[in-house]
């Protein structure tokens, strides 16, 4: 898998999206999520792929086993990178979401990578105690929640920065751990609670990072990737 960092494709409509990518002279990794997808449908896909994009549907899938499986097994006609559920569904239905996607996938086809949500970057530990009524650690609750994604047979979850060292430990380099919640480190943390900077993450053990507004709200995105580009491998 190519491992530049996933741009957040977190526009309206077409034209926004097509008017940001024009401005750079690239095939990109983009992080397609429900506000884009919801609102324009599948033709997001179709597009995107005609520009050899490769995009991280971001749909966090979380129903009953059989309705993620049919849905599943719809969006594995594409040739994605990667697709999500939330953890907090179950195994069962994680294991149905992974049947669907492997049933539905054209047999000349790349495998698509499935993941999971643990805890979302916005979610702190007070909100995650006094809301879900989760009387453990963040930690303790991304790592379960891992293991549930594990023991499913999907290929890695995500999570923050801050907890991808401690999955790495508990289930090895090759489980993903997939991270959005990053900024540059002169740039506003929005709605995010738990971030940190491309360079960071880096060190504290992710395998992908997912970038939003640090790009695309930047006065020069193509410059702002850049810089996500080598602080991400070190290079800065």
């Amino acid at each position: 898998m190519n491992q530049k960092p996933f741009i957040a494709l977190d526009f309206p409509t077409w034209e926004d999206t097509s008017s940001f990518l024009e401005l750079f002279d690239e095939s990109l990794n983009v992080k397609v999520g429900m506000e884009l997808y919801l609102q324009n449908g599948p033709s997001i896909i179709e597009k995107l792929l005609k520009d050899n994009h490769r995009i991280f549907l971001d749909l966090k899938l979380h129903d009953i086993p059989n309705t993620v499986y049919g849905a599943m097994k719809g969006l594995a006609q594409y040739d994605l990178e990667l697709l999500n559920v939330h953890a907090a569904g179950g195994t069962a239905m994680m294991e149905k979401a992974l049947e669907g996607l492997h049933t539905g996938r054209p047999a000349n086809q790349n495998p698509t990578k499935l993941i999971a949500v643990t805890q979302l970057t916005s979610t702190s530990e007070k909100q995650m105690r006094d809301e879900q009524l989760i009387a453990r650690s963040i930690n303790d609750s991304v790592l379960h929640y891992a293991s549930l994604a594990k023991q499913s047979g999907l290929d890695g979850v995500v999570c923050s920065p801050h907890e991808a060292m401690l999955i790495r430990e508990h289930y090895g380099e090759d489980f993903l751990r997939v991270t959005p919640g990053i900024r540059l480190s002169d740039d506003d943390k929005g709605d995010q609670q738990r971030i940190t900077t491309p360079e960071k993450a880096r060190e504290m053990g992710s395998s992908l990072i997912v970038v939003g507004r640090s790009i695309t709200k930047a006065e020069n995105p193509q410059l702002a990737y850049e810089q996500v580009v080598k602080e991400w491998e070190g290079l800065k």
